[in-house]
């Protein structure tokens, strides 16, 4: 079989679609324009006209009720709370749970570095925020903790984590400092 080289063979003609749309005849088109038209003119005829005036109507008057008596309005009530005299005199007490203070001291590690470089830079982090912090090498590794504490009380260190987290230095873990 004979190969055959169908990038040159040109597209055939279309083929006429057996559906084709309904003829519509112009002069029923031309017909609905017409009464639009003279419609929308009859209804500004009508708008145009004064109309008739209405016919006198008798006047028939209603006798007026007579007045009521009016009620007498009442006192205003008695208020039957004293808060507004006694509240700047009173004292709220507030108890607070006692902070169970810790034999182990706690501390937080805010990063561990490859570099000493990039320990450094992230305890100037820290200090701009006005938290101290210490750099320690990791024993037997090549690794640099960046280090805050130690705190006697946890809320501390969560209040120096907080402080940090608003700055966007995160992460920074707190735990119990075991040497």
């Amino acid at each position: 079989m004979a190969n055959k080289d169908y990038a040159r063979r040109g597209r055939g003609t279309k083929k006429p679609t057996k559906k084709t749309a309904p003829r519509r005849k112009p002069w029923r088109s031309g017909l609905l324009a017409i009464l639009l038209a003279s419609g929308f003119g009859y209804g500004l005829y009508l708008l145009s006209t004064d109309p008739e005036p209405p016919a006198p109507t008798p006047v028939v008057t209603k006798p007026k009720p007579k007045p009521k008596a009016a009620k007498p309005i009442p006192p205003p009530p008695e208020e039957k709370w004293d808060y507004v005299e006694t509240l700047p005199s009173r004292q709220v007490e507030v108890k607070a749970k006692e902070q169970k203070k810790s034999d182990i001291p706690y501390i937080m590690q805010c990063g561990a570095y490859k570099t000493l470089k990039q320990a450094e830079a992230r305890k100037l982090d820290i200090a701009f925020q006005g938290i101290n912090s210490k750099v320690r090498k990791k024993e037997n590794s090549s690794w640099y903790r960046v280090v805050l504490g130690p705190y006697d009380l946890k809320r501390d260190a969560e209040r120096d984590r907080h402080k940090l987290q608003r700055a966007k230095i995160e992460p920074c873990a707190i735990w119990k400092e075991t040497q």
